[in-house]
């Protein structure tokens, strides 16, 4: 069955390799970048590399979280109805930690966009009979400290990065209990993929980002993972299995929820 997908982050990495991989298997793609150029090169070679295939894309800026509304509000006005939403943008290392309102870029770029960009995209979801939401979680899962989600607390490169990503896990725990019409599954990709973002916080890689493309395609396109939403792909061990305790902690995820909804409120 031919599915409509929005990957983000779709310009570079796995979600680059994941959109090929699904258009060249005639699915209709949506991608998402913040540069111009590049996206309009990712959409220039999926035409050549699948001639079927009508990708589009859309630009914003994760890290502005008025952008992430606005690249929302587009696709609401293009389309009606979304099947599979993939929450793939990421960010480790950056130049600039903080934004101008002493936000971390990671909290925003990898919980809080997607969060918002989910939330605004929920009618499309509801309105298509296959509806899902893919989040990429990492191996790298760390307990959440609320003062650094509000600004309030500086936290290193890696803290920073495990603490988003455990954050989006606990979000997606709360989503499939909240949404029971549309699975939310949290996925690790992969440690250490052949991606930009490894190399540079790594400076190496354990496997090829294929592996990392493979099972997002999976995930999306195959009918059995439609019954375990709120579970946790580990890719590293090539099944589902237990993320962070915190991810299922319901006093944590409460508190969370709340403080999230605060500083998207804000916007």
């Amino acid at each position: 069955m031919k599915k409509k997908i929005l990957i983000t982050g779709s310009t570079d990495g796995i979600g680059k390799l994941a959109a090929l991989k699904l258009a060249e298997a005639g699915h209709e793609v949506i991608l998402h970048g913040r540069n111009a150029q590049k996206l309009e090169a990712v959409i220039k070679e999926i035409k050549a590399t699948a001639p079927q295939a009508e990708p589009s894309g859309y630009l914003a800026d994760f890290s502005d979280l008025s952008s992430v509304s606005v690249m929302a509000n587009a696709i609401k006005a293009d389309h009606s109805t979304l099947d599979v939403v993939i929450n793939n943008a990421g960010i480790f290392l950056t130049e600039s930690p903080r934004n101008a309102a002493g936000m971390d870029i990671r909290f925003l770029v990898n919980y809080l966009a997607p969060v918002l960009l989910t939330q605004e995209l929920l009618p499309l979801l509801h309105a298509s009979q296959h509806g899902m939401v893919i989040n990429l979680s990492s191996a790298a899962q760390a307990p959440v400290s609320l003062p650094a989600l509000k600004g309030d607390q500086a936290l290193s490169d890696q803290e920073a990065y495990a603490q988003s990503k455990l954050a989006l896990t606990m979000w997606n725990h709360q989503m499939a209990h909240q949404e029971k019409d549309i699975p939310f599954i949290a996925v690790n990709p992969g440690s250490l993929l052949n991606t930009k973002m490894a190399i540079e916080a790594y400076g190496k890689h354990w496997s090829p980002a294929d592996k990392g493309a493979d099972i997002i395609v999976a995930l999306a396109t195959e009918s059995e993972h439609t019954a375990m939403s709120g579970k946790y792909f580990d890719n590293d061990r090539g099944s589902y299995g237990p993320a962070h305790t915190d991810a299922t902690d319901q006093a944590q995820i409460e508190e969370l929820i709340l403080l999230t909804n605060q500083l998207l409120s804000n916007i």
